[in-house]
């Protein structure tokens, strides 16, 4: 009888370091959970899941319908990354609900543009021009900051940066005197005719038939703040799972769909 019980409580820590043993034989085939929106953030990450099984990584992607839920469920730990927003929705994101959740690298941006059917150059500009630009608060923040970046204005300190939206009040110096209208982000591509350039969001622009690369005067810097961006858990940024998630997302494979597909609509921040 002795023996028995000797040989049932010897099988089961047999049992039990195989199943221990089985856990640690698949610790390294963790599925990584990454949130995303719907479109082109979608199409791309099917190109960077096929990128990151070449080096091991498995990812599984999860679409979302709108932008509040991915950082919450990042955050609740339910996703181990997203990747849908730029810096200053994060920021504001962080700020308001308190989230641990940091920017592990850049994707892309849909590059805010000005358009002209007078100009090729802002450098064109006349005395008192008139520029149309977005009313919104965050897009017409996004269009003075690349008239500053053109050296067309140049904005009171801190305005547009760290959440501080600027509007054309925030205007410093305006050696030309230009004429800044602010109307609704959608009208802008009709205004080409009546003023001397517009600042245009991609997707009004294309809807318009503007091509961002090709008929711009000016576009967003790929190193804009409102390019998109990877996020993470503060505690999971220096894991090297996410080190080969970056990777797979910033590959050539990677750029190269992203130039192909969206042509020019959607530029590689990486």
């Amino acid at each position: 009888m002795q023996r028995r019980n000797i040989l049932k409580a010897l099988s089961a820590v047999i049992a039990g370091a195989a199943i221990v043993t089985s856990f640690g034989a698949h610790a390294d085939d963790k599925v990584i959970k990454v949130g995303t929106i719907g479109g082109p953030d979608a199409q791309i990450w099917e190109v960077v899941t096929k990128v990151a099984k070449r080096d091991g990584l498995n990812v599984k992607v999860v679409e979302f319908n709108d932008y509040v839920q991915p950082n919450a469920a990042l955050d609740a730990g339910d996703l181990d990354a997203n990747s849908f927003q730029h810096q200053p929705y994060l920021d504001s994101q962080v700020k308001q609900r308190g989230y641990k959740i940091v920017n592990a690298g850049l994707t892309y941006i849909s590059p805010l543009g000005i358009y002209s059917k007078k100009l090729k150059s802002l450098k064109d500009l006349a005395q008192g021009a008139k520029i149309a630009v977005p009313n919104d608060p965050s897009n017409e923040n996004r269009a003075l900051l690349l008239l500053q970046a053109q050296g067309v204005i140049k904005l009171k300190a801190g305005a547009g940066t760290n959440g501080n939206n600027a509007t054309a009040l925030d205007v410093a110096e305006n050696p030309k005197k230009i004429k800044l209208l602010e109307l609704d982000a959608a009208q802008l591509p009709r205004s080409l005719s009546d003023v001397d350039a517009a600042a245009i969001n991609t997707n009004f622009a294309l809807a318009a038939g503007l091509q961002p690369t090709k008929d711009a005067i000016a576009l967003e810097d790929i190193r804009s703040p409102y390019a998109n961006l990877i996020a993470v858990r503060a505690q999971d940024k220096d894991k090297p799972w996410v080190k080969k998630l970056v990777a797979a997302y910033q590959s050539e494979d990677v750029r190269q769909f992203i130039k192909t597909q969206f042509k020019g609509s959607v530029v590689p921040s990486f």
